[in-house]
C-alpha cells in the first residue's frame, strides 16, 4: 500500500525538500503541499491524505491550531517538524496534546549523521504512523473505550503485589499515553516510578514540567544522585542514560553521558530496565507502551528472569505496535492491556484506594 502524504510548511524550500525525500520511497507518494494551517485544513479535506507532515510556526494559522481542527474533523496521523529548543519543545508538546502523533527535528542534521540516514528515518516514521489512524484518533481524544480482550482469564482480576517500583518505557505515542496513565495516579502513590521516553535532550525537561503540572504525583527530569522516593516519577533525560543503583528503599539514579554507538536509543529502556532488575529483582511492575522498534524487550527479559511482572500495551491502542509487540511476542508480558485500562490495573496492583 502506498502512503499518501500532505506536506505542510510556509517555506517552499522545505516543502520541496521533504517532498523529494518522501517520494524517493516506493511506499510513499506526496499528493499535495500546503503553505499554512488554513491551506492544510482545506487540502486535508480535499485530498484525504494518510499522513500529514506539519510545521509549527506558520502565517495565517499556526500548526498547533491546524492540528486541533484537522483532528476534530477527521483524525489523520500528523508528524510535526520541530526546532530542538526549549520553546520548540513546549510548542511540540502542545501539538502532541492537540493530536499530533510524533515529531522530528526540522534540521535534518539533528536526525542522523548523513542525509541518506536522515531520509531513511523520515520515510520510516511516515510509513509507521500511517498504519494506525484509529489508534491515533483514540490517543488524541483520550476518551474511554471498551476494555481490550484479556490476555488471560485472570487479566481482569489484578491483585495487589509486593511491588517496590513501577517502571515504564515508551516511544512514539508515549507522551499522550504517559499523560493518560500518570494523571490517574494518587498523590501518595506508594512506590517510586521511573520513566523512559525516547525524546531529544531539549524536550525531556519541558515534558517533565508539563506532567508535573498535570499530575497529583511529583514528576521531574531525573538528575544524577536523585534518591528514589514514593509518589515521585523520574523521567530519563534525553541524550543520556539513566541507571538505578544502590538498594531498594535507598536506591539512587545515575545519569550517564553516552557517546557510544552500541545503543540506538538515548535514553534506552533496555539499559534502565536492566539496572532495575539488578537492584529490585522481582519486586517490580514494568510496562512497555506504544513505540517503534524493540527497545525494552531485553530489559524485560532480565526483569522477567528475576521474577518481575511485565505488562504491554495492546495493539489496538498503540500508535505504533513495535515495542509492546516485541515484548509480547517474546512471551514476556503477562497482560496485554488497552491504554484506558492501564491506570485501573495499576491502582489495583498497588492497592491504591
Amino acid at each position: 500500500m502506498t502512503v499518501k502524504v500532505l506536506v505542510v510548511d510556509d517555506s517552499s524550500f522545505f516543502r520541496r525538500r521533504v517532498t523529494e525525500i518522501l517520494n524517493e520511497s516506493p511506499h510513499i507518494e506526496v499528493i499535495g503541499q500546503a503553505r499554512d494551517g488554513e491551506d492544510a485544513i482545506a487540502k486535508a479535506r480535499k485530498l484525504q491524505p494518510d499522513v500529514i507532515t506539519m510545521d509549527i510556526e506558520m502565517p495565517v494559522l499556526d500548526g498547533i491550531s491546524a492540528v486541533r481542527r484537522i483532528m476534530a474533523e477527521r483524525p489523520i496521523p500528523i508528524l510535526m517538524f520541530s526546532s530542538l529548543t526549549h520553546e520548540g519543545a513546549k510548542a511540540t508538546l502542545d501539538a502532541l496534546d492537540a493530536g499530533a502523533v510524533d515529531f522530528l527535528p526540522k534540521k535534518f542534521e539533528d536526525i542522523a549523521r548523513s542525509r541518506s540516514d536522515a531520509s531513511r528515518v523520515l520515510q520510516q516514521r511516515v510509513v509507521q504512523i500511517a498504519r494506525k489512524p484509529s489508534a491515533v484518533a483514540r490517543a488524541a481524544a483520550l476518551k474511554p473505550m471498551p476494555a481490550a480482550k484479556p490476555a488471560s482469564a485472570a487479566s481482569d482480576t489484578v491483585k495487589a503485589g509486593n511491588y517496590k517500583l513501577l517502571a515504564i518505557g515508551t516511544s512514539t505515542g508515549g507522551p499522550v499515553a504517559l499523560q493518560k496513565i500518570l494523571t490517574s495516579l494518587p498523590k501518595h502513590f506508594p512506590v517510586p516510578i521511573v520513566l523512559v521516553q525516547h525524546m531529544p535532550a531539549a524536550f525531556t525537561g519541558a515534558f517533565a514540567n508539563r506532567l508535573n503540572g498535570l499530575c497529583a504525583i511529583d514528576v521531574k527530569e531525573a538528575e544524577d544522585g536523585d534518591v528514589l522516593e514514593p509518589g515521585k516519577a523520574y523521567l530519563a533525560p534525553g541524550g543520556k542514560q539513566m541507571l538505578v543503583a544502590g538498594r531498594p528503599g535507598s536506591a539512587k539514579l545515575q545519569i550517564r553521558e553516552d557517546d557510544s554507538e552500541k545503543l540506538t536509543y538515548k535514553p534506552s529502556v533496555d539499559l534502565t530496565f536492566g539496572s532495575v532488575a539488578r537492584i529490585y529483582g522481582g519486586d517490580v511492575l514494568a510496562l512497555v507502551l506504544t513505540g517503534m522498534g524493540a527497545d525494552g524487550r531485553e530489559g524485560c527479559r532480565m526483569l522477567k528472569g528475576r521474577g518481575a511482572t511485565i505488562w504491554a500495551q495492546d495493539k489496538d491502542t498503540s500508535v505504533v505496535y513495535g515495542m509492546p509487540q516485541a515484548v509480547a511476542s517474546a512471551g514476556l508480558a503477562e497482560r496485554d492491556l488497552a491504554l484506558p485500562d492501564i491506570s485501573r490495573h495499576i491502582l489495583r496492583a498497588f492497592d491504591c484506594k
